[in-house]
């Protein structure tokens, strides 16, 4: 069938009739030239679409030409611009293009011409020889291995017979020397299409890509012939230690572009930054309603810092256990000393803001308020041991478990001497011995002391009577209905009065007694302890000064006090 392109009438054509089909080709594509295209210098084409494996571009003639789509490994789009030669038709009409057909200077005016503009041209690869490759272009030309674009012998010897494009970098006409650089030229070409590609590359695009290499803060990953940044940071929504934990060189992954940025002044190019974490919901807008405050949750124990402890509660939400929070006891004094990395741990949220991305975390309300037990397991007047583990100026502090301690005031410390400071007589660490004298589980406190165990003259005194024994006392003190009795040396107890005044109505026999025999009255009081029967002085207000009986309510070993009334 005729090839409606190309007219078999020799007036048309203006050839013999004898004229081969070759011949007529040749003379319509040079009818058809573009003004000063030779026959090597090729012509500039525009792709106007991409079917299956071949490229079909628009070279100006009423047929388009095609070139195999192996032929752009980096890709190709319609609109792109290229200089292609002419190799004659294929079967369906078609011009068969070559994109490496450009020109090949014949003589050495061509070759000194393109050698000053810095021109492609095309050569052809003879034979390997020592250093390198022969090529020619026109004339002979030598090639270095190291400029020849591949990466090893292998590779070089599969160049041998391949047509290429070069640039002149040496040219000597007198001694006949040409060097020429494929490498320079395939740089070229790359430089161009990733220009395009980042030409056709956009924010928030999402691309296939290949892991290139790995280092300590990202991968470096191929997107196409342009490599991008997929910091650790952005690899996952969870905790990754390093890159090689998740990737390796050659994996296949898919990326978000998340940020195309100029570099700046005397750096190439521009910066691509990459994110996979990004392609997958972010952990962060369901927390609120996964962990709520008071939850107990479990998690494990990713880092430790000095102001607390970070657990991850599932990939990507991490909670952060402050140093307050680790314990009840005071003398944590940094997170490692209860916690490090790896730990699982059970811990109590106890708040949620998911909007700044963080929870709040307990350690020590899992473990249970100590302070909820204080009173029973240390009662008042029970005796206690334990390390100091720090001093003050005004006491000293005692460990009594892992998370609750004691004070021990300064003034009560020792019932001898007065102490100005605890380290007048104690040392952090000796273990010492004590009293509890109170527990106040509101204000989180338990006051101890130390005198309280050291034998005292009030001490054998209480361990020498019971209650109800009468006693006799001088009254030395009396303030607002409370007397203060004095029973012997260093020896004081109590006893609640009624005000003289009160009693002067009831006087009725005001007599005065004859002092020798209110003496006398005394002084047996005072040895035997108990009154003189019915014959006895009538019961008066209790004056300061005064020796009286008193009958003994209670007595109080552990707060050394004595509680008494009046006898008589």
């Amino acid at each position: 069938m005729p090839n409606p392109a190309v007219s078999r009438d020799p007036e048309a054509t203006g050839t013999a009739p004898d004229s081969s089909f070759g011949d007529i080709l040749s003379q319509f594509e040079q009818a058809h030239a573009s003004p000063g295209e030779t026959e090597n210098s090729g012509r500039e084409g525009t792709v106007v679409a991409i079917t299956g494996g071949s490229v079909l571009v628009d070279i100006g003639l009423k047929i388009e030409g095609v070139l195999p789509a192996s032929e752009f490994p980096e890709g190709v789009h319609p609109g792109d611009k290229l200089r292609v030669g002419i190799n004659g038709r294929n079967e369906e009409g078609y011009y068969r293009l070559s994109k490496l057909k450009v020109q090949r200077p014949k003589d050495w005016a061509g070759l000194e011409k393109a050698f000053h503009e810095k021109r492609s041209i095309a050569g052809v690869i003879t034979s390997a020889v020592k250093g390198g490759l022969s090529v020619d272009v026109g004339v002979r030309a030598f090639m270095p291995a190291s400029r020849s674009g591949a990466r090893d012998a292998a590779e070089i010897g599969k160049l041998i017979g391949q047509e290429i494009s070069v640039k002149i970098i040496k040219l000597d006409v007198g001694d006949e020397d040409v060097v020429v650089d494929r490498r320079a030229v395939l740089e070229e070409e790359e430089a161009k299409a990733r220009e395009q590609r980042l030409h056709d590359l956009k924010d928030g695009m999402i691309v296939p890509g290949i892991v290139r290499t790995l280092t300590d803060f990202g991968a470096f990953v191929d997107i196409g012939g342009v490599d991008g940044l997929l910091h650790v940071t952005d690899m996952s929504w969870g905790r990754v230690n390093k890159p090689a934990d998740l990737l390796k060189p050659g994996d296949q992954i898919e990326v978000q572009i998340l940020k195309i940025e100029q570099q700046g002044a005397g750096k190439r190019g521009r910066r691509i930054s990459l994110g996979m974490k990004q392609l997958q919901p972010d952990p962060w807008m369901a927390a609120a309603e996964k962990f709520r405050t008071g939850d107990r949750v479990r998690g494990v124990v990713t880092r430790v810092t000095d102001f607390g402890a970070f657990v991850e509660l599932e990939p990507g939400i991490e909670g952060l256990i402050h140093l307050s929070e680790l314990s009840w006891s005071k003398k944590v004094r940094k997170p490692a000393d209860v916690v490090k990395p790896g730990d699982s741990v059970e811990v109590v949220v106890l708040g949620v803001h998911a909007g700044e991305r963080k929870i709040a975390l307990g350690l020590k309300q899992a473990l249970g308020d100590p302070w909820e037990q204080a009173e029973k397991r240390f009662p008042a007047g029970s005796i206690v041991e334990g390390p100091i583990t720090s001093l003050t100026k005004f006491g000293a502090f005692v460990q009594l478990d892992d998370a609750l301690e004691g004070m021990i005031h300064v003034g009560d410390i020792s019932a001898d001497k007065r102490i100005n400071h605890p380290q007048e007589v104690l040392k952090p660490g000796q273990a010492v011995r004590a009293a509890v004298l109170e527990v106040d589980r509101a204000k989180r406190r338990i006051r101890l002391g130390l005198k309280q165990l050291q034998p005292t003259s009030i001490d054998e005194y209480i361990a020498e009577h019971k209650e109800g024994d009468l006693v006799s006392g001088r009254v030395a003190d009396i303030s607002r209905g409370k007397a203060t009795i004095e029973l012997g040396e260093g020896i004081h107890a109590y006893c609640t009065v009624v005000p003289a005044e009160s009693n002067v109505a009831a006087d009725t026999a005001p007599a005065k007694a004859d002092l020798s025999t209110l003496s006398s009255m005394l002084a047996a009081k005072w040895k035997h302890g108990q009154t003189g029967g019915p014959s006895a002085v009538k019961r008066e207000p209790a004056r300061a000064g005064q020796i009286r009986s008193f009958r003994i309510l209670k007595l109080d070993p552990a707060q050394k006090q004595i509680e008494l009334e009046l006898a008589s």
